[in-house]
């Protein structure tokens, strides 16, 4: 995203709730962080966060202070699919288009990474113990992927997987798929009419005094 004008785009982060998200539904930090009308937001993680490591960690749930009846596990990650999908047919009828990328990695070429970043001083900072931690966790995961992707892709908000172990590659994916989504917008400047043009000229004829 280096090529957009920043005055136009918006990143945001998801880090683990604080507790005042914690008293709010598992949409709500996403919600309030939405782009305006316009502008272009980027979400580094994002909602999605409570159908898979949550669904990895259901520990987690006792956390969030969900009444006991809502907590059944039959149920629960269903019925969340189903508030992720009608959140975003909700923002899609409301002239937000939403563009999701799963960029899949390999457990293999995430091990060379992690490596990477405690062999370059610079990327020290990205890696700690809880990400080796999770690593145990490989097979849960990508059964929460796989159920997630399945359940809450759609024509109006698709999630696209990205083979990930080869950056360049990856995000030549990403930009072209971007790329064919900001085309579709059929943007164009403001079309001016019989008005606006005798406007501009009386304008011309004030500067040219």
């Amino acid at each position: 995203m280096s090529g957009i004008n920043p005055q136009g785009c918006q990143v945001f982060s998801f880090k683990p709730p604080s507790a005042e998200e914690l008293e709010h539904d598992s949409l709500w930090n996403a919600t309030r962080r939405l782009p305006e009308r316009g502008r272009i937001g980027i979400f580094n993680r994002s909602y999605y966060e409570e159908v898979l490591i949550v669904r990895v960690h259901p520990k987690i749930l006792s956390g969030e202070g969900i009444p006991d009846g809502l907590l059944d596990q039959k149920t629960i990650w269903r019925d969340r699919y189903r508030s992720i999908v009608n959140f975003e047919e909700h923002l899609h009828s409301n002239g937000t288009r939403i563009i999701k990328f799963f960029l899949h990695l390999s457990k293999e070429e995430q091990r060379k990474r992690f490596l990477k970043r405690i062999d370059e001083p610079e990327k020290n900072w990205k890696l700690g113990l809880g990400d080796i931690e999770e690593r145990k966790y490989w097979k849960q995961y990508m059964k929460a992927y796989e159920a997630c992707l399945s359940a809450t892709s759609t024509h109006t908000a698709p999630w696209y997987v990205v083979p990930a172990d080869d950056k360049g590659s990856a995000q030549l994916i990403v930009s072209r798929i971007i790329l064919d989504a900001l085309k579709g917008l059929r943007m164009a400047y403001p079309k001016s009419n019989p008005q606006r043009r005798r406007e501009l000229q009386a304008i011309r004829k004030i500067l040219a005094k």
